[in-house]
């Protein structure tokens, strides 16, 4: 029983050199692989204000379209006001460049909600445009932002 065991180890160990010996080995990159002339993004930190007709408009027609086409639900975003920044650019400075905004939304049941919001640089249709990322306290019906729109903010 013992000389099986230790058969079947030597067999395992033999068979292990073997393939090692027959991997491929490993090679530099050629000219073609090497990243030469890639530098990566280059942001400007250019984004639109917070207060935006552009940012505001873009989340009442998409708050607006996902209630209708998700929930089949009516409410639309009347107004936003009480606008403020909350931070730009909050984490390393190499990181896509955001602005967080929040505000209180007026939503078309009469209740006023407080909205958290971001717009990113080249994070919008195909990466060519700002980008606006928005949660409505109380409307985030899938938890997307959960808890109470805290993933929203920086």
């Amino acid at each position: 029983m013992a000389t099986r065991m230790v058969a079947r180890l030597f067999t395992a160990a033999l068979l292990f050199a073997l393939a090692g010996a027959f991997a491929p080995q490993s090679q530099a990159a050629n000219l073609l692989e090497l990243n030469f002339g890639l530098s990566g993004p280059r942001y400007e930190a250019k984004m639109p204000l917070c207060d935006s007709y552009w940012v505001t408009s873009r989340i009442q027609s998409r708050f607006s379209e996902k209630e209708s086409q998700f929930w089949n639900s009516s409410l639309q975003l009347s107004a936003i006001d009480q606008i403020q920044e909350t931070a730009l650019r909050p984490w390393h400075y190499a990181a896509i460049p955001r602005r967080f905004c929040k505000g209180v939304a007026t939503v078309s049941d009469g209740t006023r909600r407080p909205v958290y919001y971001s717009v990113g640089e080249d994070t919008g249709e195909i990466g060519v445009t700002w980008g606006v990322d928005w949660c409505v306290a109380g409307l985030d019906r899938n938890w997307a932002y959960n808890p109470t729109c805290k993933m929203a903010m920086p």
